[in-house]
């Protein structure tokens, strides 16, 4: 699946991947010719559509065309370079959307997704992603996965992986990177909770609250469909169509305020109200004005450095216009960046597998054929309450 400029993708053949990187869109120079003995190569079982693929998409960030797509990833082991010692041959297992190699001082410290040697552009790395080395991405029938050790986690049963697919396909990126969320918000029990964003990553934040033992998730959105999506598993919902979200917390909660913030929009926010237009700022600026002083913000939500179609100059470099006062007024916390995957997905992993969480049926997860992936594309950029799951080897039956 490749990105073919602002509003396309198409399905695209390419080579059988090998134990070297290649040159191709968004190759960096320097990681062509790349040899990678330590890697393996996946045959995809499953490979989500994500709300980062559709900034890329729709012409948002400076994405080459034909750089294929995808680093949401579930895949079989059918090859693995010599240097693999433990992962082996017919290994079910997740990948982490953080592509690291296990040696640098930040992979060392757990801080997997901003690794020091994947990426010449800058620390941290993805599959299939703007300015992230060139690694080829996962919307594919194979994919190779750098330094397999160090970053494939390995479903321990076969047949038990396959059957909770749908579920476990969300632990290489939405659901760690949601739970994060909640992690650095300061989730714990009895918390109230607001998450801006009903998307699938949004989604994901608030089944993260909730399993850290939230006492009220209010989800927000502009879309009435998400946020019934929302509270089909239990959350509290503000429509910003009506105005501002103070209000409407103070109906549900008694108070205008909640502990904790999660930030699941990114650069493309949009204001209040209907037919709201874009406004960048508004979801970081609300959540300064709704979290109680001595908070923390989980901000999950993409931000860049290079936005072609932002509203104005400053927009186009990610330059934002925070209300920073109000945060350093309310001594609040911040905590924004690439989620490491790897510190989460096991233990969601074990909380999929032995029944504590349902994540695909809270992200409204649907599979469909790799060669239906741009209908899955549109259908998500439309507003669709859905986590496409592509399914390109006929591993979901």
């Amino acid at each position: 699946m490749a990105y073919k400029g602002a509003g396309v993708v198409e399905v695209i053949d390419t080579e059988y991947p090998s134990f070297e990187l290649k040159d191709g869109p968004g190759v960096n120079p320097i990681n062509v010719g790349r040899k990678v003995p330590h890697g393996a190569i996946l045959r995809t079982v499953t490979t989500n559509i994500c709300g980062s693929d559709q900034h890329m998409v729709r012409g948002r960030t400076t994405a080459p065309e034909g750089l294929v797509l995808g680093h949401e990833i579930t895949g079989e082991v059918v090859e693995v370079g010599p240097d693999v010692e433990f992962i082996k041959v017919g290994d079910i297992v997740s990948v982490p959307f953080n592509i690291a190699c296990g040696r640098c001082r930040n992979c060392k410290e757990g801080l997997t997704g901003i690794c020091l040697n994947v990426n010449p552009d800058r620390p941290g790395s993805a599959y299939g992603y703007v300015d992230m080395g060139g690694w080829v991405g996962g919307q594919a029938e194979y994919v190779l996965v750098p330094y397999a050790d160090w970053n494939l986690l390995r479903f321990p049963d076969r047949d038990q992986a396959l059957e909770k697919i749908l579920d476990l396909t969300m632990l290489s990126d939405i659901f760690p990177t949601g739970f994060h969320g909640a992690v650095t918000a300061g989730v714990g029990v009895g918390s109230t909770v607001y998450v801006a964003g009903a998307g699938p990553v949004g989604l994901a934040a608030a089944t993260g609250a909730q399993l850290l033992g939230a006492a009220c998730v209010i989800v927000a959105d502009l879309n009435e469909e998400r946020l019934a999506q929302a509270r089909s598993f239990g959350c509290e919902t503000v429509d910003l169509t009506k105005g501002g979200p103070q209000e409407q917390i103070e109906q549900i909660l008694g108070v205008p305020e909640v502990d904790c913030g999660i930030d699941a929009v990114g650069f493309e926010a949009r204001g209040h109200g209907t037919g709201a237009g874009e406004a960048p700022a508004t979801v970081l600026n609300d959540l300064m004005d709704i979290t109680r002083a001595g908070g923390a913000l989980g901000i999950p939500g993409l931000y860049v450095t290079g936005d072609p179609g932002g509203i104005d100059d400053a927009a186009k470099k990610g330059a934002l216009s925070l209300s920073l006062g109000t945060g350093w007024a309310k001594s609040l916390s911040f905590a924004t960046g690439q989620c490491p995957v790897m510190k989460y997905n096991r233990p969601l992993m074990m909380a999929i597998l032995h029944g504590r969480v349902s994540i695909a049926k809270n992200v409204n997860a649907q599979a469909i054929p790799l060669e239906d992936a741009p209908r899955g594309y549109a259908e998500f950029d439309a507003g669709a309450a859905t986590k496409y799951v592509l399914n390109p080897n006929g591993y979901i039956k």
